[in-house]
């Protein structure tokens, strides 16, 4: 590589085959900086960067390789005499324990940053580009998803190598998942409320080195092991796509630790009319992403995602944070704007979480084109209606794609991303057997996580329970991931409920590194009966649904309909949508396509009539059943039992072949 002019390299450090290049942006500080370190942390030598033209900080240093250690050391009108800062850009980092033998950290840094090559052999293996309507995401925890599993060799439980075992992608691909919705992968400090308890930020919501993948997940090389990571999965048709925090730092708010933008960029933070962090984050501080270094620095991490490691795309945390310009959301913000215009980045996934805790932060809808978004109202209306006592009306929009904020004329570009569980929350088990949370062990006297579950114990709290309450929870499962997977839409799974793990009752285990989040592998009976069940449901799903999600566009030669109909095969009245009742739905997008929902809330059987245009049917789910199993339907009519829902496709001499029995 030839020498580069400062004005052509990115924030951080950039390797050339000369040397490299450190540059940071920093209007606030008097002095900067680069202290180079051995391999045993030792620094051995400072090079100063100097001011260029809008407050950007540059040196070149000839002869550094790949993996040598660096830190920042500045000066500012007001601090400490010198203070250490990491990387905000870096592309490896790495914490240095204040226990580690000799070192003092009054004189060495906390982290240190790494000079990183990204040359990899990507073996030829492109991107799967799975279309939107045949995307099954599953959300995983590196860590958390592979360190119970006694089929993986025990030094790679827990990390990214265990993450593409042959053992694991054996799991995804006959569970049909096609794309890994990872939580956050990038270095991570832990919140110092968290450390005064001894607790650790396991979700890794905390970020301090955007583009670092987290050593926590390697044996010895991060980036390489998180390369071969998403190389291995893309060669076995799964995407990646990473839970991405540009809201916030790990910096917290006034009084708390200063790591790096805090003392560069005073302008990097919202602050209010006394000059105090402002907080839409709830993490104590929010980012502004209007304030062009800023902006500039998260495009440069995003673009390091997709250009060295070959992600398939993002879900970015509190979302409504990076379209905001003070107190104000637009979904032209320059932020939007960027990641439009951009050629890599708007090429590849991109899904919002569209609330925040800041002034008008919900904003479900309100993305712009291109942007799908995690959807809460599914989750609590389906959650509800079955669990409680929400009308049809509540639920009936989600099951057709939740059109009033995601029109079927806008799709595959906005879709609705639904879910039934999310990483924050309770578990799918979880929520079928437990009324409250039980979050004791976080510390914080069972006052965190959100009170408002929409759950149901099915009659006793917790894990024991009769065996007539286990088949009504077990029952209830199959309930909700049946309207999850057969609703219009892209389908959010938590890789947890494929194994029917239960946190004990912690809808908020955000710090528990431990078996609470460490996915249970050790199954029973009844656990491997619903794994195989819903692994088989999701095979069926893909059979029907991207026909019947295409034709409600309304771009295909014929136009899906719609029918809402009574158990008796009458339209619905006002009063019908007004009540928790049993009730269909007839989707027909074509003479040989179509989907025909009954759904049975009440405690007693109902029958349904059966529409006389169609005089076959297949039943396709049948929630009462704990094994999926196709069988036609001949009568006119049809049994739903107690608390469950059947779906229906039109019988043909092509069915057996497209249905898995």
């Amino acid at each position: 590589m030839s020498f580069m002019q400062h004005t052509d390299i990115g924030f951080g450090s950039t390797l050339t085959s000369e040397g490299c290049h450190f540059r940071l942006h920093s209007p606030d500080i008097i002095t900067l900086e680069v202290v180079l370190f051995d391999k045993e942390g030792i620094p051995t030598a400072r090079h100063s960067l100097e001011r260029q033209e809008s407050n950007s900080w540059h040196v070149f240093i000839r002869g550094i390789g790949e993996n040598t250690g660096y830190a920042f050391l500045v000066t500012t009108a007001t601090g400490p005499s010198a203070q250490w800062l990491l990387d905000p850009h870096a592309h490896r980092v790495q914490h240095q324990p204040a226990s580690h033998p000799g070192y003092d950290l009054v004189t060495n840094p906390e982290w240190i940053a790494y000079t990183t090559c990204h040359d990899f052999d990507w073996q030829g293996c492109e991107r799967p580009a799975i279309a939107p309507e045949k995307t099954i995401l599953c959300e995983v925890h590196v860590k958390g998803y592979t360190k119970a599993n006694p089929d993986l060799p025990a030094n790679l439980r827990g990390t990214y190598s265990g993450l593409c075992h042959p053992a694991t992608l054996a799991h995804f691909r006959q569970s049909g998942i096609t794309c890994l919705q990872l939580m956050p992968i990038a270095a991570k400090a832990d919140e110092t409320h968290l450390s005064a308890k001894s607790l650790t930020n396991f979700w890794g919501y905390n970020p301090i080195a955007w583009s670092a993948p987290d050593e926590r997940f390697a044996s010895t090389d991060p980036v390489r092991e998180c390369k071969t990571m998403i190389r291995t999965l893309h060669a076995h048709g799964i995407e990646v796509i990473l839970d991405v925090v540009y809201n916030h730092t790990a910096e917290e708010g006034d009084g708390g630790p200063v790591f790096h933008f805090k003392t560069l960029d005073s302008h990097s933070y919202l602050k209010d009319e006394l000059g105090q962090f402002k907080n839409y984050t709830g993490c104590g501080n929010t980012l502004d992403v209007s304030h062009p270094p800023m902006l500039q620095a998260i495009l440069q991490s995003l673009r390091s995602w997709v250009l060295n490691y070959q992600v398939d795309g993002f879900r970015f945390d509190l979302a409504t944070t990076l379209g905001r310009r003070q107190s104000h959301f637009s979904s032209e913000s320059a932020f939007f704007t960027a990641i439009h215009n951009d050629p890599v980045l708007s090429s590849v996934k991109l899904i919002a979480e569209p609330w925040d805790i800041g002034p008008d932060g919900y904003q479900s809808g309100a993305f712009p084109a291109g942007w799908h978004e995690c959807n809460d109202q599914f989750r609590d209306n389906w959650r509800s209606f079955w669990l409680h006592n929400a009308p049809v009306s509540a639920v009936a929009p989600h099951l057709l794609g939740s059109q009033a904020q995601f029109p079927a004329q806008h799709w595959p570009q906005k879709y609705s991303i639904n879910y039934i569980c999310y990483h924050d929350g309770f578990t799918l088990q979880d929520s079928v057997s437990f009324n409250d949370r039980h979050n004791h062990a976080n510390g914080e006297n069972n006052r965190d996580g959100h009170p408002d579950n929409r759950s149901n114990n099915q009659g006793t709290e917790g894990l024991a329970a009769t065996a007539a309450i286990q088949k009504r929870r077990g029952k209830q499962k199959r309930n909700l991931m049946t309207s999850l997977l057969f609703s219009l839409g892209i389908p959010h799974l938590l890789g947890a409920d494929l194994h029917s793990h239960s946190q004990h009752g912690n809808n908020n285990a955000y710090c528990q590194d431990n078996d609470t989040s460490w996915v249970n592998w050790a199954l029973s009976s009844e656990e491997y009966n619903f794994r195989s069940w819903l692994q088989s449901l999701i095979q069926q799903r893909q059979t029907v649904m991207p026909v019947i999600m295409k034709a409600m566009t309304g771009k295909t030669s014929a136009p899906a309909t719609i029918s809402w109909l009574t158990p008796t095969g009458t339209p619905m009245d006002d009063q019908n949508w007004a009540m928790r009742q049993p009730y269909s739905c007839l989707i027909q997008a074509d003479e040989n396509n179509a989907l025909f929902y009954l759904f049975n809330p009440d405690d007693y059987p109902v029958r349904f009539c059966l529409p006389s245009s169609l005089h076959s049917w297949t039943c396709l789910v049948d929630t009462a059943e704990d094994q999926l199993a196709a069988r036609n339907i001949h009568q006119s009519d049809c049994l739903v039992r107690p608390v469950s829902m059947v779906i229906l496709i039109p019988a043909s001499e092509n069915t057996g072949s497209r249905l898995i029995s």
